[in-house]
């Protein structure tokens, strides 16, 4: 569950957040709907403790955002931005990277094989470097890594921007009938069009 109260958030003089409360539940579908420049990203940096409210708080499963916590919360959290920040290297290397900092989980080579293959991306791909990836690969691989971390928090920032019109509507279904708590920042109509997902507009 994600709860968030009285929250407060500016950048210089310009307030962003003003008394800003939603509480989220376990397994809830939330689609974030409003222009650019309201602050929506900056609510997922807030949330993952990458900035810091002037006033508020902010709960993660009953945990308070705060030094002591930050880094169990954010092992909870799966965060997917919009440009799709991944290391340098070979595909294959960053994942390994990435999956040797999380000893716990157990990911097989069935599985790497079952999400490369959902996604529609080649083996091939894991030989590619992260910089030669297109736009449309890059987020599949981003949300290749989000489905093999399996976190029960998923924040999403314009998830399927770059993917086909098939591809969008495949992963916008897995997502919303899966388990995870999920908050969506998109103008992607695929979002809007399933009645498992809560909208929130901001004006």
């Amino acid at each position: 569950m994600i709860q968030i109260s009285d929250l407060n958030y500016r950048v210089g003089e310009a307030p962003l957040l003003t008394e800003y409360s939603t509480r989220i539940a376990q397994g809830e579908k939330r689609l974030i709907l409003g222009r650019s420049g309201l602050g929506k990203t900056s609510l997922f940096k807030l949330i993952l403790g990458f900035r810091q409210p002037q006033s508020g708080t902010i709960r993660i499963n009953g945990l308070e955002l705060g030094q002591d916590a930050i880094q169990e919360i954010r092992s909870q959290i799966f965060y997917l931005s919009q440009d799709i920040d991944l290391m340098d290297g070979k595909v294959e290397e960053v994942l390994d990277l990435i999956f040797q900092a999380q000893p716990q989980l157990e990911i097989t080579p069935h599985d790497l094989e079952a999400g490369l293959e959902m996604l529609a991306l080649s083996p091939a791909t894991l030989d590619k470097e992260v910089g030669a990836l297109s736009g449309g690969e890059r987020q599949r691989v981003g949300l290749l890594i989000g489905f093999l971390l399996n976190r029960p928090i998923w924040l999403l920032d314009e998830p399927t921007a770059a993917l086909d019109s098939t591809l969008k509507e495949a992963v916008a279904q897995r997502i919303l009938d899966s388990r995870y708590t999920v908050i969506v920042i998109s103008h992607d109509p695929v979002w809007q069009s399933h009645e498992r997902i809560q909208l929130e507009r901001w004006s």
